[in-house]
């Protein structure tokens, strides 16, 4: 990564990026030669992100900076589009990627917080960002709206109905902003990942035996880096080679999705 430029001059905003798919989408991102603009809850970890693709990105023309954002209130994603202009002029590139982290628990259990708490996140929060840069890329007749779901909504992992159903919620949300924006030079399409984020560090520890089978069981049996296995499909669709592609749902997954995984986890307690 980083010898083609494609991302040159490009400003993206990438929420949940202090860790994991968000870290490693916005490194890659950097590596192309992108403005980078940092949206995490958490100030020591969307600072210390920041830092590092100064630190190692700034030789290919390169910046980034955080802005402390809570994706679930209206008010601070509003905020981190006009910060993100603000500061570069304009906004190219959208990466949905905030999410709660939260355990799961049987449906008939689940209590009214926790499907509020994934709604606010990963929907509400994706609707309200995809509405406020609508207006920068469509005045530049250019952008790129990037949302991360999961093979756990599209087959409908058990336990995770407040996960599963937010996470399929804004893959038809981007679908729709694929049909009615790509007049406007706006592509919209949706990543499903499997990575080795903390939350899947999380997991192997918790259950272990389930986490090596889901590996194990993975036509390319591990976990991806979120850098260099789940970038670089990210900034494809981030450039102008995929002025022709929206709508789409990829799985980035080593083959996990062709035959599904077999999730069927302790729950806690």
């Amino acid at each position: 990564m980083g010898q083609t430029q494609r991302l040159r001059d490009r400003v993206a905003i990438v929420t949940g990026a202090g860790q994991g798919v968000g870290l490693g989408v916005a490194r890659a991102f950097a590596a192309e030669g992108a403005k980078v603009v940092i949206a995490n809850r958490t100030a020591e970890k969307g600072e210390a992100a920041a830092a590092g693709i100064e630190r190692d990105f700034a030789a290919v023309g390169a910046a980034a900076r955080f802005v402390k954002t809570d994706v679930s209130q209206k008010d601070s994603v509003v905020a981190l589009v006009a910060a993100t202009v603000e500061a570069y002029g304009r906004v190219d590139i959208l990466v949905n990627n905030a999410t709660p982290t939260e355990g799961g628990s049987q449906l008939e259990s689940m209590s009214d917080e926790a499907m509020h708490d994934h709604l606010d996140v990963n929907y509400f929060g994706c609707f309200w960002a995809m509405q406020n840069v609508f207006p920068h890329m469509k005045a530049n007749a250019w952008g790129r709206i990037i949302s991360m779901c999961s093979l756990s909504g599209i087959n409908a992992h058990r336990y995770l109905a407040m996960y599963n159903g937010s996470k399929e919620g804004v893959r038809a949300l981007t679908r729709t902003a694929a049909v009615e924006w790509g007049r406007y030079g706006i592509t919209a399409n949706i990543l499903c990942p499997f990575a080795a984020t903390p939350a899947w560090q999380g997991f192997k520890k918790f259950d272990p035996d389930a986490a090596r089978r889901i590996e194990h069981g993975n036509p390319i049996p591990h976990a991806g880096d979120s850098e260099t296995e789940i970038g670089p499909v990210a900034v494809f669709l981030a450039c102008e080679d995929s002025r022709y592609v929206t709508g789409n749902t990829i799985h980035v997954d080593g083959g996990g999705h062709i035959n599904g995984v077999p999730w069927n986890p302790a729950l806690p307690g």
